[in-house]
């Protein structure tokens, strides 16, 4: 009877954590748009505000400033008050982002608008259900954050061509509205059913080496694994978010946007496809992860994003090459919201894990400085995309190298 008793002690909390990662996916996909989909509102916004590409780029860096350098508060909130209300907040700040900014009349309107409350609102949603993943899933930490950070990548396939042939029929404005409140509805609803993991879950033991004890957020800074983790993402989310913030623009400039690949035009084609290859490669990496280690995975990843690159940029004037080219880079890029929550949690222990993970993902908002508006500036003043992609290459490159052999070696004598 206590066997059986037991087992269903189990059953019952494999069933509730696989809906808490089905609960957190979908409050991901609520709050995707407002980055994934952001480059398609560039030309009008500067066509209505009047202001100039690098101008209209700081709202992105903003929103993704404020998403990423509030985390560590917004993180330890989450670990002390629960899940429930806050990613709620979050969402309901996320849509509300979306519908302000259809009233903004002047950039600093925008960037109070889009950009503050999109910006608070999905910070608060990443990190709370990435930080509640890593706990569900100890024995799968890599694929449970990857799955979570998936919806985050793939949620704008549902909204990239609604967005896209909307503005083709009606004004942004309209878009904004209409959007901002589909997102604030799901992703208050897929919060109010969340909660953290408590003991009498009886979750597995973990697989992979893992930290002995609970390392405090203020511990963890002082490590210097934690500052080379940080280095290493921040290279990454540069070389990311160029591609992200400046893809619209790239593919003007190149005359690829509006060319027809199977019957559609290149760039909500891309679009589309890279969101699906931007999803897909999070769990994917993080599953590899769980099998191969944190650092081998980062290798091959990172290695592959830099090839895909510069393959990216050669083929530039190419648009079935821009389409399958743009998907291949994605799939290099996304896997970083999988694999660095994961070996950090593994590193520093699970106690604070959404609060540690907070200060490591502020170096997502230092790549949104130089990825969005400097990689902006460096095309103006070059004339051209080419010098700007190719230190992104030797930047990815760079990055995996220090994860096959300057983490790898760290992060054991550390764990030891």
């Amino acid at each position: 009877m206590a066997v059986n008793t037991s087992a269903a002690r189990s059953s019952a909390a494999s069933s509730t954590r696989w809906i808490q990662l089905i609960l957190g996916v979908i409050a991901m996909m609520a709050i995707s748009s407002p980055q994934y989909v952001w480059t398609l509102f560039t030309q009008p916004l500067r066509d209505t505000l009047s202001v100039s590409l690098p101008v209209v780029q700081w709202t992105l860096t903003i929103l993704i400033v404020l998403q990423t350098w509030l985390s560590p508060i917004q993180g330890w909130l989450v670990d002390k008050f629960g899940p429930r209300m806050l990613v709620a907040a979050g969402g309901l700040l996320s849509g509300l982002g979306w519908i302000s900014a259809s009233q903004a009349t002047n950039i600093w309107g925008l960037y109070l608008t889009y950009g503050l409350l999109c910006g608070v609102g999905t910070g608060i949603v990443y990190i709370g259900v990435i930080g509640q993943m890593v706990r569900w899933f100890p024995e799968k930490r890599g694929l449970a954050a990857g799955l979570a950070a998936a919806g985050y990548g793939f949620g704008a396939i549902l909204t990239n061509y609604p967005i896209y042939n909307m503005l083709k029929t009606s004004t942004y404005q309209h878009t904004l509205v209409v959007f901002g409140i589909i997102f604030a509805a799901v992703g208050i609803l897929a919060a109010l059913p969340m909660r953290s993991p408590t003991a009498s879950d009886n979750l597995p033991a973990p697989l992979v080496l893992t930290s002995r004890r609970n390392y405090e957020p203020m511990e963890m800074v002082k490590t210097p694994v934690f500052w080379l983790m940080f280095f290493m993402m921040s290279l990454m989310a540069t070389s990311g978010l160029v591609v992200v913030s400046n893809f619209a623009p790239f593919a003007r400039e190149y005359g690829v946007a509006e060319m027809m690949v199977f019957g559609t035009a290149a760039l909500p084609l891309a679009l589309t496809f890279d969101r699906i290859t931007n999803g897909l490669t999070r769990p994917f990496f993080g599953w590899v992860s769980d099998h191969i280690g944190r650092e081998n995975t980062m290798g091959l990843a990172f290695i592959l994003e830099g090839i895909a690159i510069a393959l990216f940029l050669h083929f530039r004037t190419d648009p079935l090459m821009f389409v399958l080219l743009s998907g291949l880079v994605f799939f290099g890029w996304g896997e970083i919201f999988s694999l660095f929550p994961s070996t950090l949690t593994d590193t520093f222990g699970t106690k604070n894990a959404t609060a540690n993970y907070g200060l490591l993902y502020m170096a997502q908002g230092v790549g949104s400085v130089l990825g969005g508006p400097t990689a902006a500036f460096l095309h103006d003043k070059a004339g051209s995309w080419v010098p700007v992609f190719s230190i992104v290459v030797g930047l990815d490159i760079l990055t995996g190298l220090l994860a096959l052999f300057v983490l790898k070696r760290m992060r054991a004598s550390f764990m030891k």
